[in-house]
């Protein structure tokens, strides 16, 4: 009878002493799928998207929570790279110097596409020109067009164009070099901000300014059709001709941006490395399912794995 107490005894402490070891885990994290507290990183320039995906998984799964750090591609992927967090959300790929780093230390980010992204070219209301080519706004950053005559020779607008970014370390600067410019410096009359709302902001009450901001920071989300932008500024239509018409320039709508109408137009990904399946992962998952990609549709953004509804329609 002894023998089968300390049995039993022995048996109770060894079920414990696994529970124990269950519960903390090597690495002092204790995430999973659907709970805990994990931090992650986003470029500021999908604040908007990003906070709302987070506000309604935070509601589905109320054991969960997402600690967002906005700040600029660069920042993002630095402390991926420093192993601060383990998941960013940012507009390109990891390079191959970044890959090396990680799997060096035995680490294999996924990079996976959530969302296609169309940068707007904002004016302000008082600016009655609204048509504009690729090589205009390359002539823009580059200095070789200062003023909007330059561009316009009837604009009624007779000073310099003053454009703004966000940041001079966002992936919309990065974007203007590399996909507008080819590598080309931005030697123009531009400017950096610290946020796309300071953009939005200053182009509003500025008659000469010209801004370049992310699409999701101007749609209507009471618009279901996805075609209203804030009333507060003018989003030009783009053209890939050097002759800007209505019929070949568009705007960064949807269906514009599915169809690969919209020059302006780059990729959103989800940068994960996280070895364990916790909450990076449970997070990420839900980006890419169904209810997180009807949320991307709303914001303005074009859904990377889920069908679009096409509306025709045309700005005059």
């Amino acid at each position: 009878m002894k023998r089968g107490r300390q049995f039993l005894l022995l048996a109770v402490g060894a079920v414990l002493v696994l529970a124990a070891c269950k519960q903390k885990p090597k690495d002092g994290r204790t995430d999973t799928y659907t709970s805990g507290t994990v931090a992650i990183a986003a470029d500021e320039s999908f604040q908007p998207i990003v906070q709302e995906e987070i506000d309604v998984f935070e509601a589905l799964y109320p054991l969960a929570d997402i600690v967002p750090h906005y700040v600029t591609e660069v920042e993002a992927v630095n402390l991926l790279l420093k192993d601060s967090l383990r998941l960013a959300i940012t507009s390109r790929r990891l390079t191959p110097e970044e890959k090396y780093s990680f799997n060096s230390r035995k680490f294999f980010p996924q990079e996976i596409k959530i969302a296609t992204d169309g940068l707007a070219l904002i004016t302000n209301l008082d600016n009655p020109d609204s048509l504009i080519s690729v090589d205009a706004i390359r002539g823009i950053l580059t200095g070789e067009k200062k003023r909007w005559k330059d561009i316009y020779p009837d604009s009624p607008l007779t000073g310099e164009i003053q454009l703004v970014f966000d940041n001079k370390n966002s992936s919309t600067v990065r974007f203007a070099i590399d996909s507008i410019c080819h590598g080309q410096e931005l030697t123009g009359n531009v400017s950096a901000l610290k946020t796309n709302k300071e953009v939005i902001n200053f182009v509003s009450k500025n008659r000469g300014a010209m801004g370049i901001v992310g699409v999701n920071w101007l749609s209507d989300r009471n618009d279901s059709t996805g075609l209203s932008f804030n009333k507060e500024i003018r989003v030009m239509s783009v053209s890939h001709s050097t002759q800007p018409t209505i019929e070949n320039s568009f705007k960064p709508y949807q269906a514009y941006l599915y169809y690969g109408d919209y020059p302006l137009a780059r990729d959103i990904y989800a940068l994960v490395n996280d070895p364990r399946n916790g909450l990076c992962w449970g997070f990420s998952g839900f980006l890419t399912s169904y209810r997180g990609q009807l949320i991307i549709q709303k914001s303005g953004l074009l859904p990377a794995t889920q069908a679009v509804r096409i509306v025709n329609v045309k700005d005059e």
